[in-house]
């Protein structure tokens, strides 16, 4: 009998209002995107410790920080492919399993080189969970709160960014050594991914990528009713098994354009974030150098709750209401004036408090704008067949700026000053709201709209991934 398309299940997940499904799927998302964060950030602290531990060179401090965003390029590359490719939740959960093996043997590390293969094996998982995590909950999502949806999974990188120093302080503080403090902070992270891999082979497979790359639309239609526990309710959805291959999507001129927009202001955001989170310490050192360790973590943290978090927190009330595309555009605007402040104003970086007063401004609009929103938009703007791949792409080229900038701010600030490395920081500022000006504004819009199912393609069935429907049980 002839499946009715009214109402299908797209339309049902586009106009279905926020449950417990929603709040499940950014929970279990949001928890291995905190486990991302928090071993991304950690390393800041943990590598102060393990250099005067291990002696480490100036050019080893920088590898050692730079390691894990340098092999999360490649993850993000690799597996957000392969996400598009043979379904969105096995790659779910296989990179929550690479992290949680990667944070033990980091901890148990003998060795400098050691440490920097586990490093590089954990931010291979981190890269892979970027595309998976993001694209998944946009793709359950409804059209109306998708981005703050999103942006709640994106959130949970606060917590990662507090946890961290809040752990350094209660170690240090209680008089542990050094070494095991260091071996502590990094092995935290196995903890939250090992607790997700079971809650992510748990949750159904993506019913927009089901339904419109597999074609099993009643199959989608059944996992999505039994998880939602029936909130989300259609009718003989039709499989369309459209796609689009990877030659067609690199030479698409729109989507060209597009990808250009979302990866090349994550990379401008993630130079410009990450050289300063992860040197925060060194900034602090800088600022204040007679400060002990424990007060430049405490300061950290400071900043962290103070201005970060909030931020945060208005980016998920506001996203969808201010329009995603232009928050990230204010955001940029707000990070270039701060920077340029510290770099122009006479006696800026020689001031403590009026340069943690600027410093956390610029945190505050980092995270109310482009750092949520680099991480929403390329979950929204691209064809289902192809979200995973250009977020994966968008992902690991912010990642790739996320090294450089780890990576170059140490040797900047000791060539240009600190003064002048946050000058070129509020230019980047600056070029990434450029580049932020040629993507369409997604928000309130549906993913079918968005992309256009003009750039898919009908495919033969042989063509179409093989993901067993015991995938989405």
């Amino acid at each position: 009998m002839a499946e009715s398309r009214t109402p299908d299940l797209i339309g049902a997940l586009d106009g279905a209002t926020i449950g417990k499904f929603h709040l499940r799927a950014a929970l279990v998302s949001g928890m291995g995107f905190f486990t991302d964060a928090y071993d991304l950030f950690v390393i800041g602290i943990a590598s102060s410790l393990i250099a005067d531990q291990w002696n480490l060179s100036t050019g080893q401090l920088a590898l050692l920080n730079a390691t894990m965003l340098g092999a999360a390029f490649l993850g993000a590359f690799i597996f957000g492919r392969v996400a598009d490719l043979v379904g969105r939740k096995r790659v779910y959960w296989l990179v929550a399993a690479i992290m949680a093996v990667a944070a033990i043997g980091s901890a148990l590390s003998p060795s400098f080189w050691v440490l920097i293969g586990f490093r590089f094996l954990l931010g291979l998982g981190v890269g892979g969970d970027y595309p998976v995590s993001a694209v998944l909950m946009s793709e359950y999502s409804n059209s109306k709160d998708r981005g703050r949806l999103v942006g709640l999974v994106f959130s949970t990188q606060a917590l990662g960014l507090v946890v961290g120093p809040l752990v350094a302080l209660a170690l240090l503080g209680a008089g542990t050594s050094t070494n095991l403090t260091w071996r502590l902070l990094l092995g935290l992270g196995a903890i939250p991914a090992a607790a997700v891999i079971y809650l992510r082979r748990k949750m159904p497979e993506s019913p927009r990528y089901q339904v419109q790359v597999l074609g099993r639309g009643t199959a989608a239609e059944e996992q999505i009713h039994a998880v939602s526990d029936g909130a989300v309710r259609a009718n003989g959805t039709q499989g369309e098994r459209r796609a689009m291959r990877l030659s067609q999507f690199l030479t698409h001129r729109r989507l060209a354009v597009i990808l250009l927009g979302t990866a090349g202001s994550w990379f401008l955001l993630d130079y410009a974030y990450y050289g300063n989170t992860i040197s925060t310490p060194q900034i602090l050192t800088l600022i204040s150098p007679t400060a002990s360790p424990m007060t430049k973590i405490a300061i950290q943290l400071a900043i962290f709750v103070v201005a970060a978090v909030p931020g945060y927190a208005l980016g998920i009330a506001r996203i969808d209401r201010i329009g995603h595309r232009r928050l990230q555009l204010a955001g940029f605007a707000m990070m270039a004036i701060c920077f340029a402040v510290i770099g122009l104003v006479p006696g800026m970086t020689t001031l403590v408090l009026p340069f943690l007063l600027v410093y956390g401004l610029s945190y505050f609009f980092t995270e109310f704008g482009p750092n949520m929103t680099t991480f929403v938009l390329p979950s929204e703007l691209f064809p289902v067949s192809m979200r995973a791949t250009g977020h994966g792409i968008s992902a690991g080229v912010g990642k790739f700026g996320a090294f450089i900038g780890v990576f170059l701010f140490p040797i900047l600030q000791t060539s240009l000053g600190l003064r002048g490395t946050l000058l070129l920081t509020a230019g980047v500022s600056v070029l990434g709201a450029l580049l932020t000006l040629v993507l369409p504004e997604p928000s309130g819009r549906s993913l079918e709209e968005i992309a256009g199912h003009h750039d898919a393609v009908p495919v033969p069935a042989s063509e179409v991934p093989a993901v067993g429907t015991a995938n989405a049980a």
